[in-house]
Parts: C-alpha cells; structure tokens; sequence
C-alpha cells in the first residue's frame, strides 16, 4: 500500500470520526424556558395606602404586601351594627308581651277551672263559661300574632348579619397578599393611587422551577414519556454549556408547525409536537432563556 492511499484512508477516518463526535454532541430538541405567570388585580375599589412590593422580590410564603382604604366600609359597618343594636332592642320587647299573655293564660285557666267547677254544680252559668274560654283564645291569639312580628324581627336581624358579613368579606379583600412562594415579575401601580375592582395590580410567577417548552418530531415522540429524566443544555459562556437535570411533564396530543423562533424556515415546515420538560431552578434560569434537551 502506498503512501498516498494511507494519507487517503486516514483523512477518511478522521472525517467519520468527527462526524460521530459531532452527531453525538448535538441536542435531541431545542426551546425556550417559560413560567406560569399570574396577576393580581385588586378586589376592591379605592385607593392604595400602601403596596410594599418592587420588581424582582421574592417571596417564600404567602405575605400581605399593601391594603386599599377601608374607611367607607369600617363606617357603615358601624352603622349596621348600630342598626342591629336598635333591632334587637325590638325582640326583647316583644317577648316581654308574649310573657304578659302568658302569665293572663294562665290565671284565666285558672279561673276557668273554679268556673267550669261552679257550672257542674248549678252556680255558674253558660256565658260565664264561654267568655272565661273566650278570653283564653283571644290571649292565644295574640300571642301567635306577636310570634308572628318576631319571626319578621328576626328575620330582619339575619339580614343585617348577612350585610355585615358581606362588609366584613370586602374589608378583607382590601388587603393585598402575594398568595403563595413566588417572584414579582411587574409592577403596574404604586400607593396612594386609585384602583377599582378588578384592576391588576402586579404580575407574579414561581421560578423556583421553570419548564422548558421544546419540540421533537414524530420519529422521536415514541422514545418519549412523562416523567422520563433528560438532560437540560443551557449557555455557560460562548465555549462551554451547563448540563442540568430535568423531567418530561406534559406531551402535546396533537401536532403543530415548528414555531418561528426556533428553526430556520425550511425547519418551520415540519410537523412536531411540544413537551414540557420541568427543571429546577438554582438561580441560572430566567423566563425566556433558549435551552437544548438530550435524552438519555
């Protein structure tokens, strides 16, 4: 064999040999990382006495941040309870009557049993009979009707707790919270400003971890299942890549166009499907950051 055919066979194998490198080193998906991110809007209309938040905060547990001003609110409360007091005066006078008809029942049943006595031995007569039952039945009477005005009084006393419940649930709304562990990500207003019901307040999202949206093609979707462990490439600097851990937690059922920002455009022609892969966040990963998957 001569020289040349063995400069040739060696460049050949080099050649083979760095293409294996290469097809080695080269990632099985490509995307963009990506948090759920959720707003805060204000419960309540009025404005904003404080909101103790900045861009960029974190939080590791629920914590009230602001409150709007209760002032209205705290005033006609007030004046439903006051209203409540006045009420409920109301009741204990209408159980005082139902106690004075009570007590003539019962000295007229008491009369009426000398009486109906008196009648079965010929010493009373028939109408002094009936008035002594009729007047027993007009005190029933009365005492129904006044149950009757208690039951509108306490009625009406079920109706000014249920307002001041609503009042008491709309003070409690006014305070701000940031609900659970999580990062300020934007900040739309500041204290002392006017909101009404509805009007978002600030943006926020965990970062504790992110998911990474990427896409594969249909020959690699078999080789793919939730929960499965991949490897996760982000830039360390413009040489070197930083590995880090992650999991397959939502594959897509249907197929899509590779989206634009990801593939060139003959790339963008090809049908995919989106997984999520779940990382863990030491810190590196931001919102949008462009990240590789290669399955193990």
């Amino acid at each position: 064999m001569n020289k040349k055919t063995l400069i040739g066979i060696g460049l050949a194998l080099g050649f083979l040999t760095n293409a294996c490198n290469q097809n080695e080193n080269e990632s099985d998906a490509y995307g963009n990382f990506e948090a759920t991110e959720y707003m805060i809007s204000a419960e309540n209309s009025g404005k904003i006495l404080s909101l103790n938040i900045d861009e960029g905060d974190v939080f590791t547990q629920a914590e009230q941040v602001g409150i709007i001003d209760t002032t209205q609110l705290f005033l006609k409360r007030e004046q439903l309870k006051a209203q409540k007091r006045a009420v409920a005066s109301g009741v204990k006078n209408i159980l005082s009557r139902i106690a004075v008809y009570q007590e003539q029942i019962s000295i007229l049943k008491k009369d009426k049993s000398r009486i109906d006595q008196m009648f079965t031995d010929g010493a009373a007569t028939q109408k002094q009979v009936d008035d002594i039952n009729g007047g027993i039945q007009i005190a029933e009477k009365q005492i129904k009707s006044v149950k009757t005005e208690n039951a509108k009084v306490f009625a009406e006393l079920e109706s000014l707790d249920r307002k001041i419940d609503a009042l008491n649930d709309l003070i409690k709304k006014s305070k701000i919270t940031v609900p659970q562990a999580s990062t300020v990500l934007e900040k739309y207003h500041e204290a002392y400003e006017m909101v009404n019901a509805g009007t978002p307040l600030f943006k926020l999202a965990d970062l504790r971890t992110l998911d990474l949206r990427v896409y594969i093609s249909g020959d690699q979707l078999s080789s793919v299942k939730i929960g499965q462990e991949v490897d996760v490439i982000i830039d360390k600097n413009k040489e070197e890549n930083h590995t880090l851990k992650g999991k397959v937690v939502w594959i897509s059922s249907q197929s899509e166009f590779t989206p634009k920002i990801i593939q060139t455009k003959k790339e963008r022609v090809k049908l995919v499907y989106a997984i999520k892969v779940k990382v863990k966040n030491d810190g590196l990963l931001k919102i949008g950051m462009p990240g590789e998957i290669r399955f193990k």
